[in-house]
């Protein structure tokens, strides 16, 4: 379990992020199109986890495009934005801030992959949804950059997850 906080009040993660050099568990997340997506379907590509509780709070939307600036000049990774918002938030979102160079994923359906990566809020306002994180993940599937956020209302450090891209 993780000690973070929300506007300086504590609130604790169902666990801690996968260790670097471990293989990053699978996971069943729903896209755009309400297709399950999977791990396997990134093969052979690098890809960052944004992870973040909602699109349409101020710093997840900053976060997203952010990271949509970057993966518009870099096709070699795939730049994935998870959160608990319906598919269609997270569409209309893209569509009204012209962030399509970044794939959203849902836990609309199983929130196993907030517990898998440990990023489950287990109390707090914002209860149920995960905290701030970044997971990078290299073409065999091996974590290679972690970042939890302390504060959860904080920008992660792009600097240092677009880094590992390279």
């Amino acid at each position: 379990m993780a000690d973070i906080t929300h506007r300086g009040n504590p609130v604790h993660t169902s666990g801690n992020l996968p260790a670097v050099g471990s293989r990053a568990p699978d996971f069943r997340l729903t896209d755009a199109d309400l297709k399950d997506v999977s791990l396997a379907d990134f093969k052979g590509k690098k890809k960052l986890l944004n992870i973040f509780p909602s699109i349409d709070t101020p710093t997840c939307a900053l976060s997203t495009r952010k990271f949509n600036e970057y993966a518009a000049q870099h096709a070699n990774a795939v730049i994935i934005m998870v959160s608990a918002d319906l598919p269609f938030a997270q569409k209309r979102f893209c569509t009204a801030e012209n962030t399509n160079n970044v794939k959203t994923l849902s836990m609309m359906r199983d929130r196993n992959f907030a517990r898998d990566y440990g990023m489950l809020l287990l109390d707090g306002l914002y209860q149920g949804v995960t905290a701030r994180a970044i997971v990078v993940i290299d073409e065999n599937d091996k974590v290679i950059y972690t970042e939890l956020v302390p504060e959860i209302r904080q920008e992660p450090n792009y600097d240092a997850a677009l880094a590992t891209l390279k």
